[in-house]
């Protein structure tokens, strides 16, 4: 039964990552160039592929998805973040942190789908190149990505409805610089129990089922790469899935222990490094791991760049 007292929370304190004005000031600086970084790989990896008919193949058209996907997951917190950091006062209203709730799982969501979809891809065109093109034809693509938006949508508005059902009364206090969900289970003043096995449920169904699909494609992968008589080509095909499996590894791994572990089992300090891990450095990696370091992409955006040199 609620007291007759009891207030209704309008806003959050996002205490973000420290309370010092100098660290604030760095802070911001930094992750003002992460975040530049992340926009402008990005938008170069989507003009380039867009602009070179070279590029118009099932992995390009998964990567072009891909960059946009992290333009959208990066700036669901990042702009709000920075203005946190030169604010006097931090706060975000309650629907607000509840729509970048829904925004964020969204997009982490949907970016572990599609980097299933980009590894069944390479499974396609290594391990069975002769049935390649009928394996990815163009509808099937579709498919893919529209399936991915679909189940992270599905994911976040799952848990943004149980959400939406708690009541807030304070403290109103996030030790977080963003509105994730596990942090914000922790100020509501109702019963949490329901949105911690939804939580804990949806992040084993649908992380766990992109998880596996990703690591059963590259299982069969590197079983291939194994059989390549050629020492180089090993190298080379190994070289490329590593890096590939460390980007997806570090996403899972630190989104797996960030929302499936137990209210307050890390420290404040270990959950950010999480956050900014998954949230912040892997929009901002995706395009370097899986494009600017692939040959094609660098040839496409030399010949961009002569034929603009050539124009000028």
């Amino acid at each position: 039964m609620k007291m007759k007292n009891q207030t209704t929370v309008t806003e959050f304190i996002l205490l973000g990552l420290s309370s010092d004005p100098q660290m604030q000031i760095l802070l911001f600086l930094v992750f003002l160039v992460i975040y530049l970084i992340t926009l402008g790989s990005n938008i170069v990896i989507m003009v380039v592929i867009r602009a070179d008919s070279h590029l118009h193949t099932p992995m390009y058209f998964f990567l072009f998805h891909l960059s946009c996907l992290d333009i959208c997951y990066s700036s669901v917190t990042m702009p709000k973040m920075l203005m946190n950091f030169l604010a006097e006062h931090k706060t975000i209203s309650v629907n607000g942190c509840i729509a970048q709730m829904f925004l964020f799982i969204l997009s982490v969501g949907t970016e572990g789908f599609i980097l299933s979809a980009m590894a069944y891809d390479r499974y396609a065109a290594i391990c069975d190149p002769l049935r390649y093109m009928e394996r990815m034809s163009k509808g099937i693509c579709i498919q893919l990505v529209s399936g991915a938006w679909a189940i992270g949508f599905f994911h976040a508005l799952l848990n943004t409805v149980f959400t939406s059902k708690l009541h807030f009364c304070g403290p109103n206090q996030i030790n977080h610089f963003s509105c994730e969900l596990p942090p914000l289970l922790q100020l509501s003043c109702t019963e949490t129990f329901a949105n911690q096995v939804v939580l804990l449920t949806s992040a084993l169904v649908f992380g766990l089922s992109s998880f596996l699909l990703t690591l059963i494609s590259y299982i069969h992968i590197i079983s291939t790469i194994l059989r390549i008589r050629s020492a180089e080509g090993r190298h080379k095909a190994f070289s490329t899935c590593s890096s590939h499996l460390i980007v997806v590894g570090l996403l899972y791994m630190t989104g797996f222990l960030q929302y499936t572990k137990p209210i307050s089992v890390f420290s404040v300090v270990l959950d950010e490094i999480f956050s900014i891990q998954y949230s912040i450095l892997t929009p901002m990696l995706n395009p370097i791991v899986y494009s600017l370091k692939n040959k094609e992409v660098k040839t496409a955006l030399r010949n961009i760049l002569g034929k603009f040199r050539f124009l000028n």
